[in-house]
């Protein structure tokens, strides 16, 4: 092939790439995930205010120890999950939420053995407990969906472990809203339902979030 044909062979090929723009650091695509649940926060917020919350939490501080654990099971899950579609990043990123985890399901459940009621609170009916659900559930699919379609430029190489991910972020962030507007104190049928709701948000999202994942 002589040189001119080899040199418009590549000016063809090179015409017909598209540039790629580069992927943000995982922590700052978290921030911008974590923009979505602050503006869910705002406005519950504004319907409900603060101060319930912060009473409750100064009679039962395990109240607050769970919300802390959940928030920042949130955080790192969603970060981990982005670091994860980075190819090269280590398995290991996946253990990152697995410390605040333990603490939003340990304060959680020392709330049980509690013999005082928290301010403001009552314990749940299991319709009030079935509400919890609702709630948890119905604010993890905005979130599961924003965080699937922004992992989805990143071509997970791990798409089952990124959507378990995806799904415990969603989960711990819906729970964390819930703490604005849950009058209802730490209470075994209360704790059941909302690791159901828990559950099922991270089955959910490893059944279809895998696949959306998978596919580009």
């Amino acid at each position: 092939m002589s040189e001119p044909r080899h040199q418009a062979l590549i000016d063809a090929l090179g015409a017909e790439l598209m540039p790629v723009r580069r992927l943000l650091p995982p922590w700052l695509r978290t921030l911008g995930w974590l923009a979505l649940v602050t503006a869910f926060a705002l406005l519950l917020f504004a319907h409900y205010g603060e101060a319930p919350m912060l009473r409750r939490w100064a009679g039962a501080p395990d109240l607050a120890w769970a919300a802390l654990g959940a928030v920042l099971t949130a955080v790192t899950a969603a970060w981990a999950a982005f670091a994860l579609a980075v190819p090269g990043r280590s398995r290991a990123w996946a253990w990152l939420p697995l410390p605040p985890a333990l603490l939003w399901i340990g304060a959680s459940g020392l709330g049980c053995l509690r013999t005082w009621l928290a301010p403001d609170t009552s314990i749940a009916t299991l319709h009030q407990s079935a509400d919890c659900l609702v709630f948890i559930i119905a604010f993890s699919i905005p979130l599961s969906a924003l965080l699937v379609g922004l992992l989805r430029r990143a071509c997970p190489l791990r798409p089952l472990l990124t959507a378990l991910l995806v799904g415990l972020a969603s989960a711990a962030a819906s729970a964390s809203l819930l703490e604005i507007c849950h009058a209802f104190d730490a209470a075994a049928t209360d704790l059941l339902t909302h690791a159901l709701a828990v559950t099922i948000v991270v089955a959910v999202n490893a059944a279809m979030g895998g696949r959306l994942l998978s596919k580009h």
